[in-house]
């Protein structure tokens, strides 16, 4: 039996054709599709308008520059987001606070509170593995500008909060194997006319090279229109591995939220009680590739600090993903799910 790869981008013929579409026009630079393809997430979003790069730390960067930080300010950010965040600071010489999460996995908003009087002058808000929070009171109420990284949340719901709806500032990575890919890039939203005017303006000085290419958001446009369908089929592999780890009781679910909470099926992560070395050593015999889901977290150096993440540390540390995406045959989802059910 060949073994289940951990992940496969969701790509269709039509994406494809999407594609071959721009090169028949000859025109594969930023253009009108990458118009349209902000034109659509933004929609998607809830926000006014934005921008499409090509690099995802320009995204960050631009954002943080939306925002007037300057060199040594302090940017509150949870222990669980991806290290690239990290880079992305540095370039900008914004300092990282780092913080733990709540009991939703999001950003403590109280931690970050303690931060205010330590430099903090904005918070990046990661929703991690499609989870979203119950209420956006909390950190709205702290009074600083929010960042949201909606990059593993597009397509979730949780009763009336939306992605995207939490953030002066909306950013989404669309890489390979986010659930909007273009093959590369980010996009950046707001409805916020300064931001927009910045951001606008940002493009326009560094055009074409910073853009996201027609050819790319041609890819995007598709993906977006089929965005229900490809929600649909990942929750439904969600719901089968979320069931099979509650009857057998033996590992934690991270994150699996209240009742209200539609997972998009962005990932599945259990939190174990055994190595997730051996974890993943014990899955490869049934052929199948598991990871450490906070392996390449901003926190990954912190899997020890009970004092200082109490709640984000089980994840870093013994946080463990499944292979969960649209081209996961029956047989396959069953294997996947066999593993889930041994492991403790």
């Amino acid at each position: 039996m060949a073994s289940i790869k951990f992940q496969k981008p969701a790509l269709f013929r039509k994406d494809m054709d999407a594609v071959l579409q721009t090169m028949v026009d000859e025109k594969i630079g930023p253009g009108d599709r990458k118009k349209a393809f902000i034109k659509a997430f933004s929609s998607y979003a809830g926000k006014k308008d934005g921008v499409a790069l090509r690099s995802f730390i320009d995204a960050v960067g631009l954002a943080l520059k939306c925002l007037g930080l300057e060199e040594g300010d302090s940017c509150a950010i949870s222990v669980l987001s991806p290290e690239i965040y990290s880079e992305a600071f540095r370039r900008n010489g914004i300092k990282p606070y780092l913080v733990d999460v709540d009991d939703e996995m999001m950003v403590d908003s109280e931690a970050v509170k303690a931060g205010l009087d330590k430099g903090v002058k904005a918070v990046l808000y990661f929703e991690p593995l499609g989870l979203l929070p119950s209420s956006m009171e909390s950190i709205k109420a702290i009074g600083i500008p929010v960042i949201e990284d909606i990059t593993e949340s597009i397509g979730s719901a949780y009763s009336s909060i939306k992605p995207g709806v939490i953030g002066d500032i909306v950013i989404a990575a669309t890489e390979e194997d986010s659930i909007v890919s273009t093959a590369g890039g980010a996009v950046l939203l707001s409805d916020n006319e300064e931001y927009l005017s910045i951001m606008k303006k940002e493009v326009s000085d560094y055009s074409p090279f910073i853009e996201l290419a027609d050819m790319n958001a041609a890819l995007g446009i598709v993906q977006l229109d089929k965005l229900p369908s490809i929600v649909q089929r990942r929750s439904s592999i969600y719901d089968i591995y979320l069931d099979e780890a509650r009857k057998r009781n033996r590992v934690k679910v991270f994150g699996s939220g209240g009742i209200d909470l539609e997972v998009n099926g962005y990932g599945f992560c259990c939190i174990i009680n055994d190595r997730p070395d051996e974890a993943i050593q014990l899955a490869q015999k049934y052929q199948v590739t598991i990871r450490k889901t906070f392996s390449k977290a901003i926190g990954a150096r912190y899997q020890d600090r009970f004092d200082r993440f109490p709640k984000a540390v089980p994840a870093l540390s013994r946080g463990v993903s499944f292979p969960l995406y649209p081209f996961l045959s029956a047989g396959e989802v069953a294997t996947v799910q066999k593993v889930i059910g041994i492991l403790r």
